[in-house]
């Protein structure tokens, strides 16, 4: 799932995975049991970063995280 910001982020993890699984990466499970990734469209531009270094240190940060914080990955991805 496709969220435009973090508010939406954050709204669409709390709905989903309320009785159901958080995972890795923005992977969770919601009560159904149905399989879902949130994440922003911020990502995919962090990660697709023309800089290498700057893309690996976005990947490292997401990696470690359940809900995707834009603003952490950012601060990852800027990190020298």
């Amino acid at each position: 799932m496709s969220c435009k910001d973090q508010e939406e982020v954050d709204e669409f993890w709390s709905k989903l995975s309320e009785g159901g699984e958080e995972g890795p990466c923005g992977w969770l499970k919601d009560r159904f049991g149905l399989s879902w990734q949130v994440v922003p469209t911020a990502l995919p531009e962090l990660l697709g970063d023309p800089d290498p270094e700057r893309s690996q240190r976005a990947m490292a940060a997401m990696l470690k995280m359940k809900k995707i914080d834009i603003e952490a990955l950012e601060r990852a991805a800027a990190e020298s």
